[in-house]
């Protein structure tokens, strides 16, 4: 059931789950070369090829050494006779028999029959050979990093529908994957409608203000790596709008507007979107950011922000990103948010899911403490500016008293 059809308003969660059953991921994908593949969206499972490390291979510098049986109940052998040297890169040819060892350099592979490295420190070169510290305390397998240890042939190494990371592009060039399935990239129209706004750098009219929206939202859509066709102040007429809309639903995924979504009588993107499709018009309860639209024009999904700057942005951030990350193909995870101290009253009614805007702190004893930026006006930018968080307050929640422990959500890389 749509839960915008049900009276009230919808709590953001709810809203959440609903938006994303409505949405089927892009399945086109292409090869992308290693090198280009941070931040894209794996379309396969990627499988390893090799044990990595694909040998045994020395933790470190040292010897390493056949000291016969360690399970005898006698003293291991503690002066060995040195057969050579093996550098990291090479391979010793032979067999270690009890007794024996060889100089080894870290990631060397280990000869055969070395059951373990003693590092350098515990050793002595003398006359006879190389003497070991405290042979009694020597046990199979010390100081070897064994072969498929951190990953083993044919292990699924990262699943598809996750995004990669700097880390994930180092894992997949240690086991020589130089290409990557990926998710291509999605399209995603921006408009921003409103006859009062002008482009930064002109000269400002009376009446008007500079449109800021786009700025607030293509950073954070051009982090998530989407093509990004972008339409900004579009003129507060419905054949405009109109036009705006079918030209952009043509070969966009989703179409993203702010403004012209609440029920003002030039707010004529709803009336657009109803000619030209099918809309939904939601009342979400969450502050700041209370309209919402949803809809699809044919196949290309259809969001419609609200038009002051700071609950565009979180609107989009809270709402949007899930969606857009799940259209994209990616697996998603809830948000990370953690406890924290309030330092200062935080004003709130019950009623709205509260995302305010704030700058925690780690004090003594590793306690996170918080404070607002200031005044939390929907259309306040600096209040986003000066935050390096969210401090989430309940829908039913009143004011918050210092000294009261409320959640924190970190701006991640969206944000920051």
């Amino acid at each position: 059931m749509n839960p915008c059809d049900q009276p009230g308003l919808t709590p953001v969660d709810t809203a959440i789950e609903y938006l994303l059953s409505q949405v089927t991921p892009v399945r086109e994908q292409e090869l992308c070369p290693l090198e280009q593949a941070c931040g894209r969206v794996l379309a396969k499972d990627v499988i390893s090829p090799v044990n990595v490390p694909p040998a045994d291979n020395s933790a470190m510098d040292g010897y390493a050494v056949n000291p016969g049986s360690l399970d005898s109940g006698r003293t291991p052998i503690g002066l060995f006779r040195q057969r050579g040297i093996v550098l990291a890169g090479e391979v010793f040819e032979g067999v270690l028999s009890a007794g024996e060892c060889v100089r080894i350099m870290t990631g060397a592979v280990v000869p055969d029959g070395a059951k373990l490295v003693v590092m350098q420190e515990n050793t002595e070169v003398v006359d006879a050979g190389v003497r070991v510290d405290h042979p009694e305390s020597l046990r199979d397998g010390d100081n070897i990093r064994r072969a498929g240890e951190d990953i083993r042939h044919g292990e699924v190494v990262l699943a598809a529908g996750r995004r990669l990371t700097p880390a994930d592009c180092g894992l997949l060039a240690s086991i020589g994957i130089a290409d990557v399935d990926v998710v291509r990239p999605l399209r995603v129209s921006l408009l921003t409608t409103g006859d009062e706004l002008v482009a930064p750098g002109s000269e400002l009219p009376a009446g008007k203000i500079y449109e800021s929206n786009s700025f607030v939202l293509r950073p954070i859509l051009a982090r998530l790596g989407a093509e990004i066709s972008a339409v900004t102040a579009v003129s507060d007429t419905l054949e405009a709008i109109q036009e705006a809309l079918e030209t952009a639903a043509a070969d966009a995924d989703i179409i993203i507007t702010s403004g012209g979504v609440s029920v003002g009588e030039a707010d004529f993107t709803r009336t657009a979107v109803e000619a030209l499709g099918k809309l939904d018009l939601w009342k979400l309860a969450m502050k700041p950011g209370k309209p919402l639209a949803f809809g699809r024009i044919g196949k290309t999904l259809f969001l419609g922000l609200p038009g002051n700057p700071v609950s565009a942005l979180v609107t989009l951030h809270q709402i949007g990103l899930p969606v857009l990350r799940s259209l994209s193909g990616e697996t998603i995870s809830p948000p990370v948010r953690i406890p924290a101290i309030a330092s200062e009253r935080l004003k709130k009614r019950p009623g709205r899911a509260d995302y305010q805007r704030g700058i925690a702190e780690l004090h003594d004893a590793g306690q996170w403490q918080v404070r607002s930026t200031g005044q939390q006006g929907s259309g306040i930018l600096s209040s986003v500016s000066k935050a390096n968080c969210f401090i989430v307050l309940e829908q039913e929640r009143g004011h918050v008293e210092p000294g009261e422990t409320v959640m924190v959500e970190m701006f991640d890389q969206w944000l920051s």
